[in-house]
């Protein structure tokens, strides 16, 4: 199948092509050229890259088989999203395993045609901190260990991409080579590491923050701590929840601020009842509910994930931060993509997949393609 699309302009990290008109064939992007002609107004980006949900639509990725992954897919592309990470959260190790060996299978099986495609699993814990552990059972945290890690790796059969560790528990460093050797991107986070032990595990080798600010010990003047090094360290990457609940809008400025539109990630931290409605849901086998669309550990007040889509954490971080259109999708498609080094999975270059997110002229989003095919107008308000 060939068609066109057309634009007033494309923004693709660096580039910006003006009057863009984009020939595709077979789902890939053939050829990308200018018509001042071309009459259309709408703005063309990439499609999003999301490298930390759980779940949505009353699925959650550590019991959802192959059919629950195709549902979150097709969700997450009505909301602008490409490609993702299915994220896990912990759980009994044997649970764990049989989570992984399922998210490997829905990987391995040929994508909808308009789903989401998941690209790797992102593990979250077990290997956190207990003094940070936000809503992981204290019972399942494990110490860091290369052997569960290789354990892990083979239910998932290779597809472990992202890892988050706490850099203070013992063996974290030595963890966070060896996976790093693998392949493995090594995030911290849900830790309570000081500065000089969240410096020892970017030596290791990590190479991002998880939900900075969140589940991390807090900023301080004598002592900076974790928060400190993720905001100070210019090569690290550090993702954040942009929905105004996990962070208040002044530290997204201060974080934009500090890692910029080439290190900060936007991530949604979705979990299962994203889609859906206020209720009671699970997060792994941990009960959660969401009132008024904040999502709380039953009977705490311990934030469980979030119902944040992409589409919106893009909007929020435009009009938390005054930043523009271009910068807020690099954030939640070219940087998450760059710093797994899966770049290509979120370009628009030639010969790429055609996913791209059209908005109108006034930055609304009005519709997504995903692999050449448009799937309709949707934007989430």
């Amino acid at each position: 199948m060939r068609t066109k699309l057309c634009g007033l302009r494309l923004l693709d990290g660096d580039q910006e092509v003006e009057y863009p008109v984009v020939s595709i064939e077979d789902g890939h992007i053939t050829s990308i050229d200018t018509d001042r002609a071309n009459a259309s107004a709408d703005i063309l980006t990439p499609c999003f890259f999301d490298i930390h949900v759980h779940g949505a639509r009353s699925y959650d990725f550590m019991t959802a088989g192959t059919e629950g992954v195709s549902v979150v897919g097709g969700f997450l592309a009505s909301r602008g999203v490409g490609h993702y990470l299915p994220t896990t959260v912990t759980g009994p190790l044997d649970a764990t395993l049989r989570a992984l060996e399922r998210l490997a299978d829905a990987i391995e099986v040929p994508p909808q045609a308009t789903a989401a495609i998941p690209v790797g699993i992102h593990l979250e814990g077990p290997f956190v901190s207990h003094a940070k552990r936000g809503v992981h059972p204290p019972e399942y945290l494990l110490q860091p260990s290369t052997s569960i890690f290789d354990r892990m790796q083979q239910a998932a059969r290779g597809h472990i991409r992202l890892m988050t560790v706490a850099p203070e528990l013992a063996s974290a460093s030595e963890l966070i080579e060896h996976a790093t050797k693998s392949g493995v991107r090594v995030s911290l986070g849900h830790s309570d590491a000081n500065a000089a032990e969240a410096l020892a595990g970017i030596k290791a080798g990590a190479v991002s923050a998880t939900h900075t600010f969140n589940a991390m010990r807090t900023l301080g003047h004598r002592e900076p701590g974790i928060a400190g090094v993720v905001l100070d360290n210019e090569e690290l990457y550090a993702e954040a929840i942009c929905d105004g609940v996990h962070v208040d809008p002044l530290m997204i400025r201060l974080w934009l601020r500090m890692k910029g539109a080439e290190r900060g990630i936007l991530i949604t931290d979705g979990m299962a009842a994203t889609g859906e409605g206020d209720g009671d849901y699970l997060l792994g086998d941990l009960p959660v509910e969401v009132r008024h669309g904040v999502c709380m550990l039953r009977g705490t007040d311990t934030l469980a994930g979030s119902v944040l889509t992409m589409d919106r954490a893009v909007q929020n971080l435009r009009r938390f931060t005054g930043s523009s259109l271009g910068v807020a999708v690099r954030l939640a498609s070219r940087n998450p993509a760059r710093m797994l080094g899966l770049e290509p999975v979120a370009g628009l270059s030639v010969g790429n997949k055609a996913n791209f997110n059209v908005y109108d002229e006034a930055g609304k989003r009005k519709g997504t393609m995903i692999r050449g095919r448009m799937i309709g107008e949707a934007d989430s308000d």
